[in-house]
C-alpha cells in the first residue's frame, strides 16, 4: 500500500467530523442553490454545453497546432512564451526571471497550476516572498495551508474559524464580520500590490487566434496583480487553449454559471501583452509558461483525453458525494475530487495516486454536471482498470476479489458454509468496513435454505 493511500485512509475519517460535515455541506448547498439559478439563464443549457465539449474536443485533438497558433500570435504581441516539461522546468524558468529582474516581492492571483508546480515554496527558496491575493487563497496562506477547493481554496472554515484566525494573526478583533475582515485584507493587500516587483497569474484561457490571456474573476485582484508590478508572468497548462475569441462569450458564461452560479463573473479580462509605447498602464514585460507535466501523455489516451477538456469549474467537487464527506484535504493532491482522481495518477505516477479511482460510488453526478461533457465516472472506471493492469492493487487484494468471484457467481458457492463460518470469515479483518461501521451479521441459514426446508 503507497504512503499516500494510507494518509487517504486516515484522513477520511474526517467524514465522522460533524463540524467539518455541518461547514462543507453549508458551503456547498449555497454554490449548489446559485448554480440552480445560474441555470435558468440559459434557455437550452445541454446545447451549450454540447457545443463547449465539441470546442474542447477539437482543441485536444489538434492541441499542438492550436499551441503553435497560440504562441506565434502571443510573441506578436511582445510576450515571451516558455516551455517546461515538468514543475521543475516551470521553476528553473519562473526563477531566472525573478533573478534577471531582482524580485523581492511577488503578488499573484488566484492559480491551482502554481499550486502544483508548489510555485510559493520554490521562490521562498531564493529569497521571493509569494503574497496571495485571492481573499480564500490568502486565508489558507495565513493559516498554513494548501487550497480546499479548486474554486474555494476557504471551502473548509466558517467565517468563526477565520475571524479566529486573524485574530491570532493580526490581532484583529475576535467577534469580527466577513466584511470587516474583507476591508482588512483589502487595505494589507493594497500595500503589496503597490510594492510587488512581479504579479503571477494562472490563465483561464489561452486564445490561439489573438495570442491572449483570457481571465475571470470576481475580487479584481487579478488586475491588480497585474497592473501594478513591472512584469507580469502567467503560468498555464498546455490544454488551456481556445481556438478563437469568439470562444469566449461561450464559456465565460458557462463556467461562471456552473462555478458560481453568476450570469458572468465581474471582471474578465484578454490580455494580450506588455504595454506599448502609445500605454500608460500595465507590465513592462509579460511571459507565459507553458506547462506539460505529463499533459501530452494524457493526450494520447483515447479515452482518458478527455480529462483535459477540463475548465476547473469545480461543478464535479460540489456534486460528489465521497468529496462531500471526505473533504478536499483527504485527497492529499493539488486536483481533489472526481477530475483529480483523474489526473492526479498521471501528474504524479499511478504508483502512489491510482487509489483515488477506487474513492468513487460511479453515480455519474459529476459527469451529469460537467459544462464540457466529459464522462467522468467512466473515465474513473478506466483508470482502475490500467491500475488492475499494472497490478498496483497487490496481492491480498487480488485474492480477495478472486474469493469474491468465486462466492459471489454462483449461489450454491454462497451457500457451501452457513452463517457462524461467514461472521467468522468477516472478522478476520475488523477493519474491512472501516473503524466507525458497525459489522452486519449473517444468519445462521440463507434465504434460499430456508425455503427449501420451508420455513420462509
Amino acid at each position: 500500500m503507497s504512503e499516500n493511500k494510507k494518509i487517504f485512509l486516515k484522513e477520511s475519517s474526517i467524514s465522522f467530523d460533524k463540524k467539518h460535515r455541518k461547514t462543507i455541506n453549508f458551503n456547498i448547498s449555497r454554490y449548489n442553490a446559485a448554480v440552480a439559478k445560474g441555470k435558468l439563464r440559459y434557455k437550452n443549457m445541454e446545447l451549450a454545453k454540447q457545443r463547449a465539449s465539441y470546442i474542447k474536443s477539437d482543441v485536444v485533438k489538434n492541441l499542438a497546432t492550436y499551441l503553435e497558433e497560440f504562441e506565434r500570435n502571443a510573441e506578436n504581441n511582445g510576450i515571451e512564451v516558455l516551455w517546461a516539461r515538468d514543475s521543475k522546468e516551470a521553476i528553473g524558468e519562473i526563477n531566472q526571471i525573478l533573478k534577471e529582474n531582482g524580485a523581492n516581492l511577488l503578488v499573484k492571483s488566484k492559480s491551482m497550476i502554481s499550486e502544483e508546480i508548489e510555485l510559493n515554496e520554490n521562490v521562498e527558496k531564493i529569497g521571493v516572498e509569494p503574497v496571495e491575493t485571492d481573499l480564500g487563497e490568502f486565508i489558507v496562506q495565513v493559516a498554513d495551508e494548501k487550497p480546499y477547493h479548486i474554486l474555494t481554496p476557504a471551502m473548509h472554515k466558517s467565517k468563526e474559524d477565520v475571524a479566529r484566525l486573524f485574530n491570532e494573526k493580526f490581532d484583529t478583533p475576535l467577534h469580527s464580520t466577513p466584511e470587516e475582515l474583507t476591508l482588512f485584507v483589502r487595505d494589507k493587500l493594497r500595500k503589496q500590490f503597490t510594492s510587488a516587483e512581479i504579479g503571477v497569474t494562472g490563465a483561464n484561457f489561452l486564445v490561439a487566434d489573438v495570442g491572449g490571456i483570457a481571465l475571470t474573476e470576481n475580487e479584481g485582484n487579478g488586475l491588480m496583480s497585474v497592473s501594478f508590478p513591472k512584469v507580469h508572468i502567467v503560468i498555464s497548462g498546455i490544454e488551456k487553449v481556445l481556438p478563437s475569441v469568439k470562444d469566449l462569450p461561450l464559456f465565460f458564461p458557462l463556467l461562471s454559471a456552473l462555478g458560481t452560479g453568476q450570469q458572468v463573473t465581474v471582471y474578465n479580462s484578454l490580455l494580450t501583452g506588455p504595454k506599448k509605447s502609445n500605454e500608460n498602464n500595465g507590465p513592462e514585460k509579460m511571459f507565459v509558461v507553458l506547462l506539460d507535466n505529463n499533459r501530452t501523455e494524457i493526450a494520447q489516451t483515447s479515452e482518458q483525453s478527455q480529462a483535459l477538456k477540463c475548465i476547473r469549474c469545480g461543478a464535479c467537487l460540489n456534486a460528489c458525494p465521497i468529496y462531500r464527506n471526505v473533504g478536499g484535504y483527504t485527497y492529499n493532491t493539488t486536483y481533489s475530487g472526481p477530475i483529480g482522481s483523474i489526473i492526479s495518477p498521471f501528474f504524479n505516477g499511478f504508483k502512489n495516486y491510482d487509489h483515488l479511482s477506487f474513492a468513487c460510488t460511479v453515480c455519474g453526478a459529476c459527469s451529469e454536471v460537467c459544462p464540457v461533457k466529459i464522462p467522468l465516472h467512466e473515465l474513473l472506471l478506466n483508470n482502475r482498470k490500467t491500475s488492475v493492469e499494472m497490478s498496483q492493487s497487490g496481492s491480498k487484494w487480488d485474492f480477495g476479489m478472486k474469493m469474491y468471484e468465486f462466492a459471489f457467481k454462483k449461489r450454491k458457492n454462497l451457500d457451501t458454509v452457513n452463517g457462524n463460518v461467514k461472521n467468522s470469515l468477516l472478522h478476520l479483518n475488523p477493519k474491512i468496513l472501516g473503524k466507525e461501521k458497525a459489522k452486519p451479521s449473517f444468519a445462521k441459514q440463507s434465504f434460499s435454505k430456508l425455503k427449501k426446508l420451508n420455513k420462509i
